[in-house]
């Protein structure tokens, strides 16, 4: 047996108001760190080269990234666009995020899963109300780190004396937010400076470029789930289909009589690990038992942890159906018919009170009423304003009863038992997410 560990996977999301150069900033982080392929390349430098573009380049980097029809006609982006991306240090997925205020539902789709959220400001106009949106939201869904880029440094002759009141401007709101590990640097996303490598433009910045700072920062999430408690929404239960192969009757002696009796739970671990000879406790049954084996990709281990997908064996023979979750002994989370949650409202169609839902948390789907819209959060301002429904975009707070218990945990503890997804029921679309307060 072996103990597998995790890859240094690093999610990061990509947010800013309109013409601030987000595009042209992910564009050049994707070109300078040798992740576009040659075709696409010399694409962009014929389009870019028909279209006029006059940077020292030649290369509009926006178009490395924008790639619906209207978002490079319009010049800007609509929808979450993810890229995947590696550098000698780590692999990296990148979600980049619109930045106009009617799709804020976008954005927290991009972040809800980021390590780290990279935030850019122009640096002529310095915090905008929707820079704080974005800050409100990064903050709401507790992404570990966050990165501020003051963009366009260029045209502000790369000043200290630019760049100083803007970094004040970001201390304050972050502060005001509660955002913990903030990081301001100045950048020029047209030319260059401090993307990838440090620029030389800039001597009286000391830190570290974009790059080198997402290759350093630790990916949190996967640091925290594997210090919380075991839990593992089982997906399903494996059991031998069909005949035994005869290859494997050849090689393993004893392969019959193990696959016979061969009973697993399997699923992505959401958080923590699980050793053979674990006591664990099965939810809702609340059966407790022991872990016989761990597989992985059908080779036994000693050990997993979050965030992998693995195969459980257990000591007795317990209903563990899909929508079971299977926790450490000891350390189990509180089954609740009711949740008190911030809601992230996802649909064209206003969330009213009153209304039947399904709630879908890891791999359980339940029957739900809205019981109470409490408020909504003023994004301007941080404020809670009272309400009675919530619109496309807006995130408020609200009561859900449910037809069945489900293993919740605040999700200032834990990001993954802590969410969830509002779907409705006539046509499965989802209606909102969710996360729980307390």
């Amino acid at each position: 047996m072996t103990t597998l560990a995790p890859s240094t996977l690093f999610r990061f999301a990509t947010a800013g108001s309109v013409d601030d150069g987000k595009s042209t900033l992910v564009g050049r982080l994707l070109h300078d760190s040798k992740a576009i392929l040659a075709d696409q390349l010399e694409q962009v430098t014929r389009t870019s080269r028909e279209r006029g573009f006059a940077g020292a380049e030649g290369i509009d980097f926006a178009l490395l990234t924008d790639g619906l029809r209207a978002e490079r006609e319009q010049g800007i982006t609509i929808d979450v666009a993810y890229r995947y991306f590696a550098t000698a240090e780590r692999s990296f997925i990148l979600a980049d995020c619109p930045g106009h205020v009617q799709y804020t539902r976008n954005m927290v789709t991009g972040a809800t899963t980021a390590d780290a959220v990279v935030v850019l400001i122009d640096g002529r106009k310095g915090v905008l109300e929707q820079t704080r949106r974005h800050l409100a939201v990064t903050a709401l869904l507790r992404v570990p780190h966050v990165i501020v880029a003051v963009n366009k440094i260029d045209l502000l002759e790369y000043a200290e004396a630019a760049f100083r009141p803007v970094e004040t401007q970001v201390r304050e709101v972050t502060t005001e937010l509660g955002l913990g590990d903030v990081h301001v640097l100045p950048v020029s996303a047209l030319e260059g400076d401090n993307i990838v490598e440090r620029s030389a433009r800039t001597p009286w910045y000391q830190g570290p470029s974009l790059l080198e700072l997402l290759e350093q920062l630790p990916a949190a999430d996967a640091e925290d789930r594997e210090q919380e408690a075991f839990r593992l929404p089982v997906q399903l239960v494996l059991r031998p289909q069909g005949g035994l192969s005869p290859v494997l009757l050849a090689e393993e002696p004893g392969a019959a009589e193990r696959l016979r009796d061969y009973r697993a739970a399997a699923g992505r671990i959401a958080a923590g690990s699980v050793r053979v000879g674990d006591r664990v406790r099965v939810l809702p049954a609340g059966i407790s038992t022991t872990v016989a084996a761990v597989e992985l990709a059908g080779v036994p281990v000693v050990e997993a942890a979050a965030p992998q997908s693995v195969a459980v064996r257990l000591v007795d023979d317990v209903d563990a159906a899909r929508g079971s979750v299977l926790v450490a002994e000891g350390a189990e989370p509180t089954l609740a018919k009711e949740i008190d949650a911030n809601v992230f409202l996802l649909d064209e169609r206003p969330l009213v009170a009153g209304a039947r839902v399904l709630v879908k948390h890891g791999t359980k789907t339940v029957q739900a009423v809205i019981d109470e819209i409490v408020d909504r959060r003023d994004l301007d301002s941080f404020a809670h304003v009272p309400a009675d429904t919530l619109e496309a975009n807006e995130i408020g707070r609200a009561r859900i009863r449910l037809a069945e218990a489900l293993p919740l945990e605040p999700y200032a503890v834990s990001r993954h038992s802590g969410s969830f997804l509002v779907i409705r029921p006539g046509d499965g679309h989802t209606i909102a997410a969710g996360t729980v307060r307390g």
